[in-house]
């Protein structure tokens, strides 16, 4: 039996996902090309961007996707502000250091959003900003960025949003008639629960087209990738097969569960069982609820708490965990995506509650 993956991802996918892969395909094959043109579209139908938007998937982590726009949509021109708080934004940071794309940064703690007057000073202060990154949920702490208020805010200022939402996309609302961005990241492995291999961005046509030579790299230029797919439907490099049509399946599974709408309902409900649980035995939520996403929760580490061993013994009864990525404290994660119910939540503080008990941890 397979563990319960509590996490940000790889996630707990569905048989059916996993039965997918067990099929060879041929990457220059009508029936490929075809699962490979329904994934494109299928995605740009989840912002509601038919017509608008372009899909080009990328081989890879979400990080080779959130790299592959940065460098591909953006030129040596650019200026850009990106938003911090979390790890993922400190990410992006690093890329544009990489890529020597010019930027200034507007940091706050990991457990606070970003205040909208201090974004528009910054903005304000300086006219030669071109671009705004932000991270939607950003999975360090959990946190749900006022992305809706940015996104207006930028737009009066008739910049460039550029958006990851890796932990977002598929269970947070981000339809393009009322979120207006320019280009957003994602992968397959997170709410939308297919398996670890492919990015993918969601771009502006008018964008993407005026894009050419400004990618680095052979293998993450987008824009390249998108002419190549634009030409014949194929990859310009040998595919992540296996992981499109587990990718396939899953999306077939997301409309069946209602879409946005339906899997926001399910994480919904799962956070909140697994927060009330961890409430009542003793532990500490790091974030209000008005800023926790129903994703993963971050716990604060009580006093000589020991992770490792709490970590082992839940992964002994088959549930995994995440360990904290805070820098201001200890901590711990419990994810509520992928392929899991309101039980598996249930069976989580249960298996934690026999954990603390064989451990003699008292909270």
């Amino acid at each position: 039996m397979d563990k319960k993956l509590l996490t940000p991802g790889p996630l707990t996918t569905s048989l059916s996902t996993k039965e997918a892969m067990l099929h060879d395909w041929g990457s220059r094959d009508k029936i490929f090309i075809d699962l490979n043109h329904s994934i494109r579209n299928s995605l740009i139908k989840l912002i509601d961007g038919e017509n608008d938007y372009q899909c080009v998937p990328m081989q890879g982590s979400g990080t080779f996707a959130v790299e592959s726009m940065i460098s591909s949509l953006t030129s040596k021109n650019s200026k850009i502000l990106i938003l911090i708080n979390g790890a993922y934004g400190h990410r992006m940071k690093i890329m544009c250091k990489y890529l020597n794309r010019s930027f200034i940064e507007y940091e706050v703690a990991e457990d606070k959003t970003h205040d909208l007057n201090e974004i528009e000073k910054i903005i304000d202060s300086n006219t030669d900003l071109t671009h705004v990154f932000v991270v939607y949920c950003e999975t360090t702490s959990g946190i749900l960025n006022p992305i809706e208020e940015i996104a207006n805010l930028i737009e009066r200022k008739s910049l460039s949003l550029f958006i990851d939402a890796m932990s977002a996309f598929g269970a947070l609302p981000l339809s393009c008639k009322k979120i207006k961005f320019d280009a957003v990241a994602a992968s397959s492995n997170k709410c939308l629960e297919g398996v670890p291999g492919v990015g993918f961005i969601l771009v502006k046509t008018d964008i993407i087209k005026i894009a050419k030579g400004n990618c680095h790299s052979l293998s993450l230029d987008l824009y390249d990738q998108w002419q190549a797919m634009e030409k014949n439907k194929q990859w310009r490099f040998t595919p992540p097969t296996h992981v499109l049509a587990a990718f396939s399946q899953a999306l077939i599974e997301h409309e069946k569960e209602g879409g946005v709408a339906g899997r926001y309902k399910r994480y919904s409900n799962n956070c909140k069982i697994i927060c009330n649980g961890m409430q009542e035995i003793g532990f500490k939520q790091l974030l209000v609820n008005e800023l926790q996403a129903p994703i993963i929760i971050t716990f604060m580490q009580p006093i000589n708490f020991d992770f490792e061993k709490f970590y082992n013994a839940l992964s002994q009864k088959n549930f995994l965990i995440y360990p904290g990525k805070l820098t201001v404290a200890n901590t711990f994660r419990i994810g509520c995506i992928g392929h899991l119910n309101e039980q598996d939540m249930y069976d989580t503080i249960d298996a934690i509650k026999e954990v603390l008990n064989e451990l003699q941890i008292k909270i």
